[in-house]
């Protein structure tokens, strides 16, 4: 069965239009992706200052640094 002009015409309109959706669904996700990664890298940085301190103070202290203890089970 061959197309008409009129069907062609439709098939190839929603070959655009639904191409366009799925560039901009592209685009959207890699802006939430980044979004994602800066977060996770603001968190990170948060983690490892509270860390750096953590083991200063248990230096001070002078007593052991039991999250040295649990990453060594924990596999971290």
């Amino acid at each position: 069965m061959s197309l008409t002009d009129q069907q062609r015409k439709f098939y190839e309109n929603t070959l655009a239009v639904t191409r366009q959706e799925m560039d901009e669904l592209d685009r959207l996700i890699e802006e939430e992706l980044a979004k994602v990664k800066d977060r996770l890298a603001e968190l990170q940085n948060g983690k490892k200052a509270s860390r750096q301190m953590y083991d200063a103070a248990c230096m001070r202290l002078g007593i052991a640094n039991d999250l040295e203890a649990e990453e060594g089970h924990s596999g971290d």
